[in-house]
């Protein structure tokens, strides 16, 4: 196959300048003609297939092929896994109405190299996106969607540029047995000196560990025998070593303050469960980070969930802010193919990405600053962080905007 080398502004008109430095780019001539998709989904993970569910269900898309390629083999389950895997999530309520399922997958499908089609149309070139995949195929797509994670493969071809910067931080996640069967059903988290710790319920018996500590302490979390591990974790959320008095004093009498002046019936106070021992082989860590695409989108390419966008696991919202990438996405593609255009015009798709850029810019820098917050253990900053809180607790309004907000 004959090939040229070309510099690419990625469009034309006014809008090229906007969208980066120039960036190196291959087309072709004399192609053979592969099996063209509307749209591609390359990843999939749970944000990766719960896009390409929505597209699949979309009244819209009835008439187009969408692919999704994924690593990973096919999974054939007569019943659920006994076994909890340590990658675990919590979906918001409005995500859940994502995933349904029904979509053509490529299994054991790794993208390996992407052909970007030249900004003008000529004879000898193809409008779309060529994908190489790692057995030497090659398809072509309308519409190339990054849903590769955060060292995201499709990001890095198409030449977008991620701001990142890492934390002094790695999480710590298992699965953990309780030491009781309890009505499982809320997730807990505590701030410590060195970072969060949480507890995301998996049943009445199960739930998963996330522990957000210094690098060193991670490891040695991990490489710690059993019985260490779990009175590690029990004391985390037990334990009031790292309470003062003078703080507690202050807050209670802020809440005092509050109950003054709005007063509620008093409940009991809820507690965490008690952990009694860890699956053997779930205890892993993975470093902590922040990273935020300066640009989601290109002509016929899009980025959505961790390759656009890696926020820290302390507000639990990772998946959440990709699963309200998806919801704007789809959005703007349905409207697209509604109107018969081009799915993979930057009309409708530089609207996508200023909606989700303005919801995930916020988000992001928000969870820093409350990361920022919660990694000090000065007096005044403790303060403030502790009447922050039990102030939004008890103004009901602000409490729902926050939570409206963060579940979009």
């Amino acid at each position: 196959m004959a090939a040229r080398v070309a510099v690419s502004r990625w469009g034309a008109g006014p809008a090229a300048g906007r969208r980066g430095p120039l960036v190196p780019c291959r087309w072709w001539s004399g192609a053979p003609a592969d099996t063209v998709y509307d749209v591609v989904v390359s990843g999939g993970g749970l944000v990766g297939a719960a896009m390409a569910c929505a597209l699949g269900y979309d009244i819209h898309f009835c008439d187009k092929k969408i692919l999704l390629l994924e690593a990973g083999p096919k999974k054939v389950l007569e019943k659920l896994p006994e076994t909890y895997s340590n990658r675990v999530s919590s979906i918001s309520p409005g995500s859940a109405t994502l995933l349904s399922n029904r979509v053509t997958v490529l299994y054991r499908s790794r993208a390996v190299g992407y052909t970007w089609p030249y900004p003008f149309h000529m004879a000898d070139s193809s409008p779309w996106v060529q994908i190489t995949l790692g057995d030497g195929s090659t398809l072509q797509t309308k519409l190339l969607i990054g849903a590769d994670g955060h060292n995201s493969g499709v990001r890095q071809a198409a030449g977008i540029q991620n701001i990142s910067w890492n934390y002094d931080q790695s999480a710590v996640v298992a699965t953990l047995h309780l030491s009781e069967a309890t009505e499982n059903n809320v997730a807990w988290q505590r701030f410590l000196p060195s970072g969060p710790i949480a507890l995301l319920p998996l049943s009445d018996t199960l739930s998963s560990l996330v522990w957000s500590t210094s690098h060193e302490h991670a490891a040695e979390l991990v490489s710690m025998g059993e019985e260490q591990f779990v009175d590690a974790i029990n004391s985390a959320f037990w334990s009031d070593a790292n309470h003062t008095d003078f703080v507690d004093s202050i807050g209670t009498m802020l809440q005092h303050a509050v109950a003054l002046l709005k007063p509620t019936k008093v409940s009991a106070r809820q507690l965490p469960p008690s952990v009694a021992r860890v699956d053997a082989k779930s205890r892993v860590l993975f470093p902590l980070g922040l990273g935020h695409a300066a640009e989601y989108v290109r002509p016929r390419v899009a980025l959505i969930g961790d390759a656009a966008h890696r926020v820290h696991p302390l507000a639990g919202q990772g998946v959440n802010m990709g699963f309200g990438d998806i919801s704007s996405l789809v959005h703007y593609l349905s409207t697209a193919a509604f109107n018969g255009k081009d799915l993979g015009c930057m009309s409708h798709l530089t609207g996508y990405e200023t909606d989700r850029q303005r919801h995930n810019t916020a988000l992001l820098a928000a969870t820093d600053l409350l990361k920022r917050l919660y990694s000090t253990s000065a007096i005044p900053l403790v303060l403030l962080r502790t009447w922050g809180l039990q102030a939004t607790n008890a103004v009901s309004p602000l409490k729902e905007q926050i939570m409206a907000f963060a579940s979009k």
